[in-house]
């Protein structure tokens, strides 16, 4: 089975003139990996410019946070490790917050094939101390068919010392059977029949990797999204996240961070989210300053209303905002 193999770092390059320093001291890294989300969704969407549509798509997210561990300002070049070389491999999203975390931008990006990587220059400095959080979407055709047998073998290799590493597995919506082998470490499901499914590692160290495979049978040939879209305007019956008894709804709920485009600009603020009035506030302008079309904006509210991130009356309000 070909696997797809995920090398996450996170480095800094400074633009400002710095003393000369020693090579071990030039390698330090300025800037240390809080915490990285990872969302594997099978079969969730196709990317916005692929053509060819007989072939399973698989949408990987990554949510990263770093820290300034310096005690200046930093400003620079982030680079990240990527599998470019996995199937029909493509980016379809770059970004990063700014700094109260209100608002995502748009980022133009490098990729550089001969090392392995995809970098950008942050778009604010980053104080002493402070958090910087950056989203990468990317789509490959790795997941294997036989028949509506679909299989697929996920490996995360840390590069680097990351505080926390969460790997949330999506389900896609008229799967028949879905299995992850090692079993995850706790099972949501939310009012659509979305199951959710999450791995945590506390303190990866360089090397460390954790090895999923993951097999389904599905004879649906649409995406999630699709059949999302068709449901239209309908609301979940149950609650948006039913209650996990295994780890509390708060942590599920943050390990989200990272799910696609459609449903980023909500599902990452969760992590920070500190009030009612505040999530409310930061969803109304994280429409306004969208640049996508209207359609596109209402595919990413029922993305937000499927995941819990805005409840039915919010979802109802906003769609008569768009319709105004």
């Amino acid at each position: 089975m070909k696997k797809l193999s995920s090398f996450i770092s996170a480095f800094i390059c400074l633009l400002f003139v710095l003393p000369i320093v020693s090579s071990a001291e030039q390698t330090a890294p300025i800037l240390t990996m809080e915490e990285l989300s990872i969302q594997i969704m099978p079969e969730y969407s196709f990317h916005p410019e692929e053509k060819k549509k007989d072939q399973p798509p698989l949408l990987v997210g990554l949510h990263g946070t770093l820290m300034n561990k310096s005690a200046e300002p930093q400003k620079g070049q982030i680079e990240i490790p990527l599998p470019l070389k996995a199937k029909d491999f493509r980016i379809g999203y770059v970004a990063d917050y700014n700094r109260d975390q209100t608002k995502m931008n748009e980022i133009e990006y490098e990729i550089n094939k001969a090392k392995g990587t995809v970098s950008w220059t942050t778009s604010e400095d980053i104080q002493p101390g402070e958090l910087y959080k950056f989203v990468i979407e990317y789509y490959t055709n790795d997941i294997k068919v036989e028949k509506q047998n679909h299989t697929l073998s996920y490996k995360f290799v840390s590069f680097a010392d990351i505080g926390m590493v969460r790997i949330l597995f999506l389900e896609p919506l008229k799967t028949e059977s879905f299995s992850l082998t090692p079993a995850a470490e706790s099972h949501q499901e939310n009012g659509y029949g979305m199951n959710m499914f999450m791995y945590q590692i506390q303190g990866t160290k360089p090397g460390q990797t954790k090895e999923i495979n993951l097999k389904y049978v599905r004879s649906e040939t649409k995406t999630t999204m699709d059949i999302m879209n068709e449901m239209g305007d309908k609301t979940a019956t149950s609650t948006a996240v039913k209650e996990n008894k295994t780890l509390p709804v708060g942590i599920i709920i943050g390990s989200i961070a990272g799910i696609s485009i459609v449903v980023i600009f909500i599902i990452a603020l969760l992590l920070k989210r500190k009030t009612k009035q505040k999530a409310e506030q930061t969803i109304h302008q994280e429409i306004d300053l969208g640049k996508a079309d209207d359609e596109t904006k209402k595919k990413r509210l029922r993305g937000m209303l499927l995941n819990g991130s805005i409840t039915e009356e919010e979802y109802q309000q906003l769609l008569n905002k768009l319709a105004n």
